[in-house]
């Protein structure tokens, strides 16, 4: 409240504050207070959540190395197991004729010098045949300077397949086993990778049967399946019933040979079963699934 002097009198006037103003006012402060209070969490929950976001991105990468690592460990060792299945096929199958080849050379050398001479021909064919599939696997693990898979300038030889089976069964036949072959089914084109496994059954249980066999016959049957390729091979030897082990003729083997097509079949989700038969020798048969094309 104001007073106004006029003259000798003293009036008073009454001035009155607009209280709208002063309420509006309050309003605009609190607001400005509510909303700089808002501004400054959500600042603070946008740090967080940066921090949290960077935590998990971090926490994730650290999480794909990991798997990474796990996924390179598990590439080598397959490649380890691959490798060791390739030698394994490669020494042990031709080494296998070589030795029965020298034998039998060493046995007719001075009564026989032909055939002799044939057998000593044969262990030279193998173990060329042995260095031509080294150098094709070891092309692959270590390439030429120049790019190059050949190494040393020789040619190498096409991939192991049901195809190129006739290579594989005059070697056998001519080391001393005949061997039988029937293939029924619709012939179609196979996978690399099952060609290549349904070959190496083959090799395996015919220089099993060439290492521990007595003589006889080997039959060979390849089935192709609407869903399957089916693979048997059978060898005659001395009869479960009479007690009698077949001698080995190449050396003793550990059964990696078997135990790496187990693995092999199993790859592409098939079984393989192995034993030996009453009547004598043993039965090696293989069920690949296929999908038709």
């Amino acid at each position: 409240m104001y007073r106004l002097h006029t003259g000798d009198d003293v009036a008073p006037i009454v001035l009155c504050e607009d209280s709208g103003v002063g309420s509006d006012a309050g309003w605009l402060i609190a607001a400005l207070v509510a909303a700089g209070a808002t501004a400054a969490w959500l600042g603070v929950a946008l740090v967080r959540a940066r921090r949290e976001h960077r935590r998990a991105l971090e926490q994730r990468g650290w999480h794909l190395e990991r798997e990474r690592e796990s996924a390179a460990r598990t590439a080598v060792d397959a490649e380890r197991a691959r490798i060791a299945r390739e030698l394994h096929d490669i020494v042990s199958h031709n080494v296998s004729i070589m030795i029965v080849q020298a034998a039998a050379a060493r046995e007719v050398l001075t009564t026989m010098p032909g055939d002799a001479a044939a057998a000593m021909s044969a262990v030279e064919g193998a173990g060329r045949t042995t260095m031509t599939e080294l150098r094709h696997l070891l092309g692959l693990l270590a390439p030429a300077a120049d790019g190059e898979d050949d190494i040393g300038g020789a040619a190498l030889s096409p991939q192991p397949s049901l195809g190129r089976l006739s290579p594989l069964i005059d070697r056998i036949a001519f080391a001393g086993l005949p061997v039988e072959v029937r293939i029924s089914g619709e012939l179609r084109p196979l996978p690399s990778g099952i060609d290549v496994t349904a070959y190496r059954i083959v090799q395996e249980a015919l220089t099993n049967a060439l290492k521990h066999g007595a003589g006889g016959q080997a039959e060979v049957t390849i089935r192709y399946a609407d869903h399957s390729l089916r693979v048997e091979v059978l060898t005659r030897g001395p009869s479960v019933l009479t007690g009698d082990r077949p001698a080995a003729r190449g050396g003793e083997g550990a059964g990696r040979g078997l135990l790496g097509l187990r693995q092999r079949v199993a790859v592409y989700g098939g079984d393989l079963d192995a034993r030996r038969r009453l009547g004598g020798g043993y039965r090696v048969r293989a069920r690949i699934p296929l999908e038709r094309p």
